[in-house]
């Protein structure tokens, strides 16, 4: 968010934790990007702010409640509802001290991403599909005003990628289930109760390759049962989704410009194969 945004949604973070009785003097900003997430102090607790407009909160909110009931590896909710404050829609929860900043363990992230997905199994709850995320992606392509700074070669690489692997993964014919939809590094936390995953704002449905794509390599290498075809295509797909968000004008991810080039550079590799 813009300094003037986010000086704002940090308002609507401290007045909804103080509508509920929460001492809050202070806030530490701990991620800015489309969405700000900030510790609130003294209460300790981790509020989530996103502009009404462009939210899913209630639906992940929902969602990390059905978790936290079949004993999923999850954060918890400090407050079980959706708060709204001006033009901003808060979440507040469990704020985890981090215990190590080294990487997870392979083994250790593949266990906890099976323990997730065998919760998800159990949540019925009506969700997106992954295709409609790729329909996204592939809508912010095709429209110019939208991804200005996107070069024709480019537009074209991202476009192509988009259509057939979007139809390659959903006609794999692998089974499908309720998904977290991006459990990168960034959406688990090592905490003094375990790996715990955050952010189910992207909950989607599809096969479980589509979500170990955004897991390091060796992750997939360590989960039982993976199409390693259909997830070299999903981890590909991902790349040229995620490819796409960073060419969004309105994009606000940290050094998201730098990323995009990056990303298209890598994409065209992998493409190459």
């Amino acid at each position: 968010m813009q300094a003037y945004a986010a000086q704002r949604a940090t308002r609507a973070a401290m007045s909804s934790a103080l509508s509920l009785g929460l001492t809050a003097d202070d806030a530490i900003v701990l991620h800015n990007s489309n969405k700000l997430t900030l510790r609130l102090q003294p209460c300790n607790v981790l509020a989530q702010v996103t502009p009404v407009a462009h939210q899913c909160a209630q639906l992940e909110v929902d969602i990390a409640k059905r978790l936290s009931e079949v004993g999923s590896p999850v954060a918890a909710l400090e407050a079980p509802e959706v708060l709204v404050r001006d033009d901003y829609v808060v979440t507040l929860w469990t704020y985890y001290e981090p215990v190590t900043t080294q990487a997870i363990p392979p083994e250790e992230y593949a266990s906890a991403l099976e323990r997730l997905h065998a919760g998800m199994r159990r949540v019925d709850l009506p969700t997106p599909h992954f295709t409609d995320r790729v329909s996204d992606a592939q809508a912010l392509v095709a429209d110019h005003d939208r991804t200005p700074k996107l070069a024709d070669a480019d537009r074209i690489l991202l476009a192509g990628t988009l259509d057939r692997l979007r139809r390659a993964v959903g006609d794999s014919g692998r089974p499908e289930q309720l998904l977290h939809g991006e459990p990168h590094p960034g959406n688990l936390l090592s905490t003094p109760v375990g790996l715990l995953f955050i952010d189910f704002e992207t909950c989607c449905r599809g096969p479980i390759e589509f979500d170990l794509a955004h897991a390091p390599d060796e992750v997939g290498d360590l989960y039982p049962d993976v199409d390693h075809h259909l997830l070299r295509d999903c981890r590909t797909l991902v790349l040229a989704m995620i490819t796409t968000w960073r060419w969004d004008r309105d994009d606000q991810f940290p050094d998201g410009h730098r990323l995009g080039i990056q990303w298209l550079s890598e994409l065209r590799k992998a493409t190459a194969r």
